[in-house]
């Protein structure tokens, strides 16, 4: 049996309580990404060109430091990336945290949650931050999926 853990970046709150929703599901562990700095409501105002997030996403080699570390990576054979889509791929943040481990031989599953906007070119872009794993496309969720959709997609996995 496969030994998983949900990682996750929500600056809302939406993520976090999906991502807690596939913990359930899969009996996994969770690790929330949290920023170094933390993202002030000004810094998430992706109207504001000026902003930091659009700062960051503008620069595809942004990598905001993260807070905190995975206890044994090793541990774990699918690892869950959970994040809001920023400008229709995963935010920067989930880069930096991928490119902190040795995930050779891991899958990594992106999930997002967004309210209109499709997981887009996430799986492509976070593909060079997760060397020796094999990503896959992931899916984007609603914040109302219930567990048993969740589950449904998991076991599309095993």
């Amino acid at each position: 049996m496969a030994k998983d853990l949900i990682a996750y970046f929500s600056t809302a709150g939406v993520t976090r309580k999906l991502a807690e929703k596939l913990a359930n599901v899969t009996g996994g562990d969770l690790f929330e990404i949290l920023p170094e700095l933390p993202y002030t409501k000004e810094d998430l105002n992706w109207q504001n060109p000026e902003s930091r997030s659009s700062v960051e996403m503008k620069d595809k080699a942004s990598r905001p430091a993260v807070a905190g570390k995975v206890d044994e990576i090793g541990q774990y054979d699918r690892i869950f990336v959970g994040f809001p889509i920023w400008w229709y791929t995963a935010p920067t943040i989930i880069n930096t945290f991928l490119e902190q481990y040795d995930l050779g031989g891991k899958t990594v599953i992106p999930f997002a949650t967004s309210g209109m906007s499709p997981i887009g070119r996430s799986a492509e872009d976070l593909r060079p931050s997760a060397k020796g794993a094999i990503v896959l496309k992931g899916e984007r969720f609603s914040a109302t999926i219930g567990e048993a959709e969740l589950k449904k997609w998991v076991e599309s996995f095993s």
